[in-house]
């Protein structure tokens, strides 16, 4: 049983749709990051960057005591290999894998988090900060239209490196980006998009949106105002 520390935003989603692929049992435990839950002594005991996802393995597979594991790349390379599914076991396949998960981490994920923050989120709109961010996202949207010429996937197969890119893909209307500006791209967030386990994974907590608000001051300072003494 793999307790999961979620709410539905890209980084969630990527867990939820890893698990719902894998078909492991999971539990939810919201963390409701506009009321601040990510910052609860017992929730810091898991993820002490107080980000979700976070998980914890009650039954790893040497048989030892839980594993609490965060950071989503993490939890979703510890996933794949208990499973042995999503995730080459060769070393070439896995490098490659690696270097697209690594990829959205450093790059797909972040900026577009600062685009959706500029954009949506900040009381001040800085026509610069907007302007970086949507042409960084864009040419991101390009790296990824470039490497799927002639591939249905990232990398040969389905592998978690797709599902790990899907959810910020997923966002593109709110990144203000065309997918018809990028064919390729378009057709493997289709593909995607139609697996039973996205669509489930994606439902996961739909309705935890509305019990807060990213955008009321409150829901701002919690995100946005933490310092390195909070």
């Amino acid at each position: 049983m793999i307790d999961l520390y979620y709410w539905p935003t890209p980084n969630g989603w990527k867990i939820s749709i890893l698990l719902e692929e894998l078909g492991l049992p999971y539990t939810v435990h919201p963390v409701n990051i506009g009321k601040g839950d990510q910052f609860e002594p017992d929730f810091l005991k898991i993820a002490p960057n107080n980000r979700m996802p976070a998980i914890v393995d009650q039954t790893p597979n040497d048989g030892g005591e839980p594993i609490s594991i965060f950071e989503s790349a993490a939890i979703m390379t510890y996933l794949a290999d208990k499973v042995g599914k999503l995730m080459p076991t060769d070393v070439r396949g896995r490098t490659e894998v690696n270097q697209w998960l690594y990829w959205q981490m450093g790059g797909l994920g972040p900026m577009a988090g600062q685009l959706h923050h500029f954009r949506l989120y900040a009381q001040e709109k800085i026509p610069y900060a907007i302007d970086r961010y949507s042409r960084e996202v864009a040419r991101l949207y390009g790296v990824m239209e470039r490497q799927l010429k002639g591939r249905e996937f990232l990398v040969g197969d389905y592998t978690i490196a797709d599902i790990a890119c899907f959810p910020w893909i997923a966002r593109h209307e709110r990144q203000n980006m065309d997918l018809n500006e990028f064919p390729n791209l378009k057709g493997w967030y289709e593909t995607i998009g139609e697996r039973e386990a996205v669509v489930r994974g994606l439902a996961l907590g739909s309705d935890f949106q509305a019990q807060s608000s990213l955008t009321s001051e409150e829901g701002r300072k919690i995100l946005f105002g933490q310092s390195s003494k909070e």
